[in-house]
């Protein structure tokens, strides 16, 4: 199998915002309790956070991480998680049915962003919440003192402001299963309302409306555009949501590994719905996207360990990630890149212990999951401009595609500082190498700075605490060759796949 991948230094989608690369803490199952922070355990500090979770989360480069939820935050009250902990109370949380005992809260989140070297994207409850407590939460973190709420924060030990920039306006609220469902016209309003009174407490914020939870909704794209249609003036993102899974059958797993081309069209129908809301308004603004949930969830289950509901930390939702699911993450961060000129914010849901790339054990060790590696490369050397790309290479049909998928993908980033080009590529092939050429138009290559594949031959193999099957390894000189413009190398069956070329701009 051949494929062949052309770039033009001319022709670029757009420039890389970073949070595109963020992550999400939700107060679901071990996230948090037993997550990120477990007082009592030897790494432990003093603000009871773990340090060696820290340390693979700062790994990760998350510039901003979603917070509290997540289904949960339609029934979080914000005024239980300050103040002194012994007197907060302990809430019966009804999302995933457990107890809350409200330990962490947002000063305590707040120093924890700071500690991975991250910043919140700070959710409000507008499903069983108000305008009112939405903006008196933005009067807390972000006001600098002299009112109650901003002394009250002072007096909890933050003198100086949170500055949380990006809010959410609440989640999923399209979802029968969310607390306090709302039509869209329901929800428009109170969104609108809670915007426009947030905005009153600062200014300088920034706020993620909601959109459509899942493209298989009924009201698909027809909510967004009447949500935005009354929140056009005080909305800066439009949230969309994305998860995929597959079954064993090989049938199914090809159709899996489509998944990328899947988020590709509800990221293009979205930004049809926005751009339909603005036409429709006769204005230039343009109202971007943020993935705010996205990854792979199928094995989990909500409802398991039933004889742990109503306790805190209760393991939910505690996926096992395999090699298959490297191809399908890398390739997701493709089609996200792809589309970098109007997809601005993502977070990888979530980021410890519930569908997440780092897993903890009580009391115990650590451990990346196999999809940490793709979202490290990529977070790390994926920041840049975008490469439009037009890529010939064999295909096979999907039922879940209008068109046929390459067996081949890939994205490539100039990254302009650092004078290189970070190209990553998949192929899906389970049983076919490709013979992979990458051209270059308008650069000059130089040589290749690093060469690194995902691959193992059990597409099932997983890493477990102290066993690590699948894992980034250097790719041989001899396998990749740059001469004239081109890069030729093989990429294995079913492998993900990064090349940083050292260049020169002939077109700067």
């Amino acid at each position: 199998m051949k494929a062949v991948v052309s770039v033009h230094a001319k022709f670029t989608v757009g420039k890389v915002d970073d949070r595109l690369f963020g992550g999400f803490v939700e107060h679901i199952g071990r996230c948090v309790y037993d997550g990120i922070y477990e007082p009592g355990h030897p790494e432990a500090d003093a603000d009871g956070f773990r340090n060696d979770v820290a340390a693979l989360v700062r790994e990760l480069n998350m510039p901003v991480t979603r917070y509290p939820g997540g289904n949960f935050v339609s029934g979080y009250d914000w005024h239980d998680t300050v103040g002194p902990k012994e007197l907060r109370p302990v809430r019966a949380e009804y999302a995933w049915e457990a107890l809350e005992p409200n330990q962490v809260g947002i000063d305590e989140f707040v120093k924890w962003c700071r500690k991975v070297n991250s910043a919140p994207i700070m959710a409000v409850n507008l499903g069983t919440g108000s305008a009112k407590s939405a903006q008196e939460l933005v009067e807390y973190c972000n006001f600098p003192k002299g009112t109650a709420w901003s002394d009250l924060r002072r007096k909890n030990g933050a003198e100086q402001p949170h500055g949380i920039r990006l809010w959410c306006l609440g989640n999923e609220m399209d979802g029968p299963w969310q607390i306090g469902h709302k039509t869209a016209e329901e929800y428009a309003r109170i969104a609108h309302e809670s915007g426009k009174m947030m905005k009153m407490a600062d200014p300088s914020i920034e706020l993620i409306v909601c959109g459509s939870s899942t493209r298989s909704m009924p009201t698909f794209a027809a909510w967004d555009a009447r949500v935005l249609e009354e929140t056009f003036e005080i909305a800066d993102y439009l949230a969309l949501h994305a998860y995929f899974g597959c079954a064993k059958e090989d049938v199914k797993k090809m159709e899996f590994f489509a998944s990328p081309e899947v988020l590709e069209k509800q990221i293009c129908d979205i930004i049809a719905a926005c751009d339909f809301v603005a036409a429709e308004k006769k204005s230039a603004r343009k109202v971007n996207l943020a993935l705010d949930e996205w990854n792979i969830w199928y094995r989990g289950n909500p409802k398991a360990h039933p004889e742990t509901r109503w306790q805190a930390a209760r393991p939910v939702n505690e996926e096992t990630y395999d090699m298959s699911d490297v191809i399908v993450v890398g390739g997701l961060l493709m089609a996200m890149l792809d589309h970098a000129d109007r997809l601005k914010i993502g977070c990888l849901a979530q980021t410890v212990n519930v569908i997440a790339p780092v897993m903890t054990r009580p009391g115990g060790g650590t451990w990346k999951q196999t999809i940490y590696y793709p979202f490290y490369y990529t977070s790390r050397y994926g920041r840049g401009t975008v490469l439009r790309s037009h890529t010939e290479s064999p295909a096979y049909e999907s039922a879940d595609c209008a068109r046929p998928v390459s067996w081949v993908r890939s994205v490539a980033v100039y990254r302009e500082e650092a004078g290189e080009i970070a190209l990553f590529a998949i192929n899906r092939s389970t049983e076919e190498a490709a013979e992979y050429t990458f051209e270059m138009s308008g650069f000059s290559p130089e040589s290749v700075v690093e060469a690194v594949e995902i691959h193992h031959d059990d597409l099932d193999a997983v890493n477990t605490e102290g066993c690590e099957k699948v894992a980034p390894a250097a790719i041989p000189a001899g396998v990749y060759s740059v001469a004239g413009g081109v890069l030729q190398t093989t990429l294995k069956p079913a492998s993900w796949n990064m090349f940083r070329i050292r260049v020169r701009n002939q077109e700067a």
